[in-house]
């Protein structure tokens, strides 16, 4: 028997009527023996954050207040899910959690200081809490389970909020403490988000990184599948939001799937990617409610679908800066320094596109430009445009597809390109343009490719 792991979302584990419907999902998954990755109820990790926010201001009441409120809503969904009597284990293990988030909330106010450290033991408690109640109904459902706490395997470094999985770690652990529960006709059931520290400390892999652990646990156990269960069917060609027409993409490989998730696409933590890639692992983005429908497998290599375009996606606000000097003709280093330059203020640059004197790149809203933009005018002239955005057309070897760049812009119409990036990946082309036009952009594109 090889495992398959199953990675339940927020809104997928929102209320105790969602919590019915991922059961029928796993049970339909029994005889792989399921490893069923759980993120916290929805909402629940942001009140987590206001309560201990709130704490540090030295308003303990309120804090406590507000996680009595979400501590209310897991005993409520407990109770309607196990109407013939909760376990025993499941109240003994709210009640301690309990305890312990009333304790560090006291902790917090008491000192109105909140370390990083200190945040992700409290942020912890919302995928502890969610797995206490979906394994408490299983149980009393007499489906075979085992809650498994992901901090017995899940090695990280000690970078608080956003650590970083300790690879080699966590397969020696998996393989002594997780494999030998995993068999068919059982469930075992964890938490996404959260690792531990060498000493035993809590970490969290950064927001959304339930997807994360989902590959981590997937390739230490070297599963033949990763489904990533949500609230959409699978990856879609674009954000229904903007383009109520958007549909499931049937295939992705995982470089499209990463570009995705680089521009923002909700479905996929960007680093899910890597754990699969790596261990040549197909990832499933499948709809909960719908779990006969339409869905996205993404897997390392292409397949040819003979599709021109595959997904378009877009982020914005951004900043363009045009960068131009004379002396960047026939003269070696230029680019060097100039990039040095946003290197030494911990600036990422995104896209880049170069002539015979100016360098046109884009950096993210909100970075301070102040400094950098005086530095470079010692040398160069320097230009900035705000309020833009990188509107990308992914697709299966864009650069091979002849009278593609002609297809873009006409079907862009009166819609102005303000700057150009292709090359570095044949999968995707970006356009930047006015931010107020990216919707509009999008929309065109749809229709004239994918619709």
């Amino acid at each position: 028997m090889t495992p398959r792991v199953l990675k339940f979302g927020g809104s997928s584990v929102a209320d105790a009527a969602c919590m019915r419907q991922v059961a029928r999902v796993v049970r339909g998954a029994l005889e792989r023996g399921p490893l069923v990755v759980l993120s916290a109820m929805g909402k629940t990790t942001d009140a987590l954050f206001r309560a201990a926010a709130t704490a540090r201001k030295g308003e303990v009441e309120g804090a406590l207040g507000e996680a009595a409120a979400l501590l209310a809503r897991h005993d409520a969904a407990l109770a309607e899910l196990c109407p013939n009597g909760v376990p025993a284990r499941a109240k003994e293990g709210l009640a301690a959690l309990r305890v312990e988030l009333e304790s560090m909330l006291r902790g917090v106010g008491l000192l109105r200081e909140l370390s990083p450290r200190s945040m992700d033991a409290i942020a912890s408690l919302g995928e502890r809490l969610s797995t206490q109640v979906f394994a408490a109904f299983l149980e009393a459902d007499g489906t075979e389970v085992t809650l498994f706490d992901a901090r017995e395997a899940l090695r990280t470094d000690a970078s608080f909020g956003n650590a970083a999985p300790r690879f080699d770690a966590v397969a020696v652990l998996v393989e002594e403490r997780l494999k030998p529960l995993v068999r068919a006709g059982h469930v075992v059931v964890t938490q996404g988000y959260i690792g531990a520290a060498e000493d035993g400390a809590t970490t969290t892999l950064g927001r959304g990184g339930s997807d994360y652990s989902a590959a981590i646990f997937g390739a230490a156990l070297g599963v033949d599948d990763i489904q990533i269960w949500t609230d959409v069917e699978g990856v879609l060609t674009a954000d229904p939001r903007v383009v109520p027409a958007a549909r499931p993409i049937p295939h992705l490989s995982f470089a499209e799937a990463a570009e995705l998730a680089a521009f923002g696409a909700k479905v996929l933590h960007p680093a899910t990617v890597q754990p699969a890639i790596d261990a040549r692992i197909p990832v499933t983005v499948r709809h909960t409610m719908r779990p006969e429908g339409a869905f996205t497998t993404i897997t390392a290599e292409p397949v040819s679908t003979g599709r021109a375009v595959t997904a378009l996606a877009s982020r914005a606000p951004i900043t363009v800066l045009t960068v131009r000097s004379s002396r960047m003709l026939a003269q070696a280093g230029f680019l060097a320094r100039l990039f040095e330059v946003f290197g030494r203020h911990g600036v990422s640059i995104d896209l880049v596109a170069t002539a015979e004197v100016s360098v046109s790149l884009t950096v993210e809203h909100g970075v301070v430009l102040a400094p950098i933009v005086a530095e470079l005018r010692r040398f160069a002239q320097v230009d900035v445009a705000e309020g833009r955005a990188i509107v990308a057309v992914l697709g299966e070897r864009l650069s091979s597809k002849a009278g593609l760049g002609a297809q873009v812009f006409g079907a862009l119409g009166d819609i102005n390109v303000e700057m150009i990036s292709h090359g570095a990946s044949e999968i995707n082309l970006s356009l930047v343009v006015r931010a107020d036009q990216a919707q509009l952009a999008v929309q065109r594109l749809h229709r004239a490719f994918i619709e």
